[in-house]
């Protein structure tokens, strides 16, 4: 007796490696993704703008990194009592402009030559619903106006700025269509390997409503099968059908009942592996795991020699693996683990 609906996820045609460099923009539930792989030790940029929701900012910020833009003073707002960007997340906010607009544009430029060189770009739409600043109420409080802001005074992050600034807007299929037609040739023409994964996230954006959450998940399901149909080297990975058809259950929900927990999430993930990456490449992955893990181990007795052979053991594993895969980056764990050297 079957006790879960079985979604049959056919291997890609082309699979992630470790020597990959991958950048993955969008939602929160992207940075899921990110964080397991980073702990992988694949090459992995995530969200250089912050934390993306809708089909607007992500491409807006994709195009940002194609052409390196670089922000100036009057791209930034001043409200409660920090210099902030209408396009990046909180995480680039602060009271000193300088080191605000440095941030911003030192992830800029990072970005531009990541994405460059990139194999595989992960897209996590979150929502498609964005907001627009109204143009009488920035006047008000010396907020930039919105010939400032691109794609007609849209905005990333709202800063809890008040909702009277902003216009919501739920965004119609052939807006997000455009929206990622237009970006995605650009992508293309900029890196000629790329590859493009989309998902959509599983994350209920209850705020907007249950039955407006349903719409704008339907949009951007409809607007991405879209796109996957029209492009080669574009594809789709089922997340959200994932957890809302297959899990299908509150247990696999935080407190919130809105954001699907770690069952939920490291069940996703293992799909993810299934679909994008072959049986070596998900057995290396595991081993590396076994290494990070255990680099998280802090001892009560550091001193004793059971501690300091584990710290041996790992260091000559740590070592060899740096061998056999140079392009990996260890050097947290050999400065942990060789830790041994300065005890023994």
């Amino acid at each position: 007796m079957e006790f879960m609906l079985n979604i049959n996820l056919p291997k890609a045609e082309k699979l992630i490696h470790h020597q990959h460099h991958i950048l993955s923009v969008g939602s929160c539930f992207t940075e899921h993704i990110g964080n397991a792989l980073t702990n992988m030790k694949f090459q992995v940029l995530q969200n250089p703008n912050g934390i993306l929701f809708d089909p607007v900012s992500v491409c807006s910020s994709l195009v940002s990194y194609i052409r390196n833009k670089q922000y100036s003073g009057e791209d930034l707002f001043y409200l409660n009592e920090l210099w902030q960007s209408w396009q990046h997340h909180s995480r680039f906010s602060g009271m000193d402009k300088d080191r605000v607009l440095e941030k911003i544009n030192r992830s800029q430029n990072h970005a531009h030559h990541f994405l460059k060189e990139a194999d595989w770009l992960i897209i996590t739409l979150g929502s498609a619903f964005n907001y627009r600043l109204k143009d009488d109420e920035s006047r008000s409080v010396g907020i930039p106006q919105i010939s400032v802001l691109t794609n007609g005074g849209a905005v990333a992050n709202c800063h809890r700025a008040p909702s009277q600034f902003f216009q919501k807007n739920l965004l119609s299929i052939t807006e997000i269509i455009e929206n990622l037609d237009n970006t995605i040739h650009q992508l293309f023409h900029f890196n000629k390997k790329l590859n493009i994964i989309f998902t959509i996230s599983p994350v209920r954006h209850i705020r907007d409503g249950v039955v407006e959450n349903n719409r704008s998940k339907a949009r951007l399901i409809e607007a991405v099968h879209h796109m996957v149909n029209k492009f080669n080297r574009l594809y789709y990975f089922p997340s959200y059908e994932l957890v809302i058809d297959v899990l299908r259950d509150y247990r696999f929900y935080d407190i919130d009942m809105v954001h699907p927990n770690y069952p939920a999430t490291e069940f996703v993930l293992q799909k993810f592996q299934q679909t994008f990456m072959s049986e070596e490449t998900i057995a290396l992955s595991e081993e590396v795991k076994k290494i990070v893990i255990a680099c998280k181990h802090r001892s009560a007795n550091p001193a004793t020699e059971g501690h300091k052979k584990f710290l041996r053991s790992y260091l000559e594993k740590v070592e060899n693996f740096k061998k056999l895969y140079p392009y990996m980056d260890f050097e947290k764990e050999i400065k942990y683990f060789s830790n041994v050297s300065d005890e023994g």
